[in-house]
């Protein structure tokens, strides 16, 4: 039996593009995904807009800033995630191209800390 390893799918859009709506149903394209690879998604979810971000940073004496808004000023906004299992990073890819994301995705492995 193959190993598989998890990878977390970050899902980036353009806000001003796809702007989302409050209650908004998944769309037919994700909900046609999500059935395909019903096998290997683990979790995912939605994001609110990045206007609801809050950002806490360090701030170098031991103390934080918290600031609204997300950690970095992009046109490009993370838009929400899935988490997958694949037997290697050409299968996460695969599956991550499926994914439709309006500007792309972000594939990472999950660290395994024990």
């Amino acid at each position: 039996m193959t190993k598989m390893s998890k990878y977390l799918v970050l899902i980036f859009q353009d806000e001003a593009v796809t702007p989302q709506a409050e209650g908004e149903s998944i769309s037919a394209s994700y909900q046609e995904f999500m059935q395909r690879r019903n096998g290997s998604l683990l979790n995912g979810a939605a994001l609110q807009p990045a206007s609801t971000a809050t950002s806490v940073r360090r701030n170098g004496t031991g103390g934080f800033s918290v600031t609204d808004g997300p950690f970095a000023e992009s046109k490009e906004t993370l838009g929400g995630y899935f988490l997958i299992e694949a037997g290697d990073l050409d299968e996460a890819l695969e599956i991550a191209k499926e994914v439709p994301a309006g500007v792309g995705v972000e594939v990472r492995p999950v660290r395994v800390v024990s």
